[in-house]
């Protein structure tokens, strides 16, 4: 499985484990809507600094979105 379907598989996820809105992850991450929503529907490749603030708004370690 590429890395970006590993990503986005587990951040979704995490996300609706969490009980949070593409929108609520967004806005505690920092991010438009949108971009969360290219990112779990793998449009989107993001950069290490943009998982790094998903995990923190997830309460999550990087680890779990990319391992």
């Amino acid at each position: 499985m590429p890395p970006s379907e590993r990503l986005a598989m587990r951040l979704r996820k995490l996300r609706e484990q969490r009980g949070i809105t593409q929108e609520q992850l967004a806005q505690r991450a920092g991010l438009s809507r949108v971009y969360v929503a290219l990112i779990e529907t793998k449009r989107s490749d993001p950069r290490l600094s943009v998982v790094v603030k998903l995990a923190k708004a997830l309460k999550a370690k990087v680890g779990d979105l990319v391992d």
